[in-house]
């Protein structure tokens, strides 16, 4: 076991704070946690690369522990009323079809590499953002004026614009499967 899979697994055990905490609407720990999560993924990236200490287990780990938190935290700030519910579900929506398609494609002997798209990296860039936007204005009981406004509406256009670039992906991917790559004759 790596020293970033550790890392990533306590950011794993971090999730389920950061949501009680925001069940109990403690929105100050629920801020202070995802800083954390996000300083510990910055922290076991940092080890991995300059340390030579990349891992199978971790290429999952990592993007799952990123996941889980920043989707958990989206649908908790929906039920709250914090975000809005159709940004919600499209971002949901979207993790969610990205898994059956990978799944899908697997069980048809037909794997697709996940390599992250720019947009997506961008999608997913803008969504830290208003999550950590959205939770420091709860912590702090402040407003950023039209700042929040424009991430939601700047992470729904990236949110449906990387979902169609990997459905488009995902499509071709599958359309090759079972074709040959020589010319009959």
């Amino acid at each position: 076991m790596t020293v970033p899979n550790v890392i990533t697994i306590l950011r794993l055990l971090l999730v389920p704070g950061v949501i009680y905490a925001l069940l109990l609407r403690r929105t100050d720990w629920a801020f202070a946690g995802f800083i954390v999560a996000g300083a510990s993924d910055a922290i076991d990236g940092f080890v991995a690369r300059h340390f030579n200490q990349r891992s199978a287990l971790g290429s999952y780990l990592d993007p799952m522990a990123d996941k889980l938190l920043l989707v958990s935290v989206f649908v908790m700030l929906g039920l709250m009323g914090e975000l809005p519910l159709w940004l919600v579900i499209a971002v949901v929506s979207r993790d969610g079809l990205i898994v059956c398609a990978v799944v899908l494609s697997t069980v048809m002997g037909n794997p697709v590499a996940m390599k992250p798209l720019l947009v997506s990296k961008a999608n997913t860039a803008v969504q830290i953002v208003l999550a950590a936007v959205a939770l420091a204005e709860l912590a702090f009981q402040t407003q950023y004026g039209p700042i929040r406004l424009v991430l939601i509406l700047l992470s729904g256009l990236l949110t449906v614009t990387s979902a169609a670039a990997y459905l488009v992906g995902w499509l071709r991917h599958m359309n090759g499967y079972g074709k040959s790559e020589t010319p009959n004759g």
